[in-house]
C-alpha cells in the first residue's frame, strides 16, 4: 500500500477525529460556562453576544493560515495528523520546521511523499509530539508561580516590556534570522535539492529569498495600518495575509 493512503487511511481519521471532536466539545463545555457565569456576575447579554459574533468573525481569516499549512503538510505526513497537530496544540511555524528538521536526520531530502516511510513518519511525528509537550507539563509545576509574578510585575512602576516579551521577541529574531541565513547560504553556495538559477554568477535558489522579502514588506504593511492608521482589526489578519502573499509571489516567480 501507498504511504500516503496509509497515512489517509479511516483507522488515522478515526483516532484524529476523535481527539479533535473531544477538544472542540471542551471547547464548548466551557463557553457555555464562561456565558452562565457572565450573566451570574451581571454582564449585558447583548454586548456578550457581540462578543462571540465579532470573536468568530476575526477567527476566519487567521486561520487560513492554519489551513495552508494543513495543506502544506498533507502532501508528505497525510490530513489526519497535520489535521491533529494544528488543530490542538500545534503553530504552524513550530510544525513546519520539526517536521522538516525531522526527515532531513531521518535521512530524506525533505518533506516529500515520494521518499516518504512508515519509519520515517513515525520518527517524525514522535518529535513533533515530544518537542512540543513540555510547555503542558512544566504549565502542571509553573504556571500558578508564573501568573503569581505576571500579576506583581504588572503592578510595579517599572515601565517598558517585561522579560517574557523581550525573550519571546529574541526567541523569533533568532528563528527568521535562522532560516534567512540558511536561505541566503542556498542563494550563494547552491544545494542539491535547490534549482539553479544563474544570477550575478550565483548558484542557488533565490525564491526563498524573494518570498522573505514579500512576507516581511506585507507584514511591514499590516503593522503600519495597525500602529499608525489605528486600525487594530488588521492585526488579526497579518501572519494570514503575509504567507498568502509570500506563496503568491513565489507561484509568480516560478510562472515567470
Amino acid at each position: 500500500m501507498n504511504i500516503l493512503a496509509t497515512l489517509n487511511s479511516a483507522p488515522l481519521y478515526l483516532i484524529c477525529g476523535g481527539i479533535i471532536a473531544f477538544v472542540a466539545a471542551v471547547c464548548v463545555v466551557f463557553m457555555i460556562r464562561a456565558y452562565k457565569a457572565g450573566i451570574a456576575i451581571g454582564m449585558d447579554k447583548t454586548k456578550m453576544k457581540r462578543v462571540i459574533t465579532s470573536s468568530a468573525t476575526f477567527t476566519i481569516l487567521p486561520s487560513v493560515g492554519i489551513l495552508l499549512g494543513v495543506i502544506a503538510l498533507s502532501g508528505s505526513l497525510g490530513l489526519p495528523w497535520p489535521w491533529l497537530r494544528l488543530s490542538v496544540i500545534g503553530a504552524l511555524h513550530y510544525e513546519t520546521q520539526v517536521a522538516q528538521a525531522a526527515a532531513e536526520q531521518v535521512g530524506l531530502s525533505g518533506l516529500s511523499a515520494a521518499e516518504m516511510t512508515v519509519q520515517a513518519f513515525t520518527t517524525i511525528a514522535l518529535l513533533m509530539s515530544v518537542c512540543i509537550m513540555w510547555g503542558m507539563v512544566l504549565g502542571l509545576f509553573f504556571n500558578k508561580r508564573y501568573t503569581k509574578k505576571l500579576g506583581s510585575g504588572s503592578s510595579s512602576k517599572k515601565s517598558g516590556p517585561s522579560f517574557a516579551d523581550t525573550a519571546m521577541t529574541a526567541m523569533f529574531i533568532g528563528l527568521v534570522s535562522a532560516y534567512v541565513a540558511s536561505y541566503v547560504g542556498g542563494f550563494i553556495s547552491g544545494t542539491a535539492e535547490a534549482k539553479v538559477y544563474k544570477l550575478f554568477g550565483f548558484q542557488g535558489d533565490w525564491i526563498p529569498l524573494i518570498v522573505v522579502v514579500v512576507s516581511a514588506a506585507a507584514m511591514s504593511f499590516f503593522l503600519w495600518l495597525s500602529e499608525k492608521k489605528k486600525k487594530a482589526w488588521v492585526e488579526s489578519f497579518s501572519i494570514a495575509g503575509s504567507m498568502l502573499l509570500g506563496m503568491a509571489a513565489a507561484v509568480l516567480v516560478n510562472l515567470f
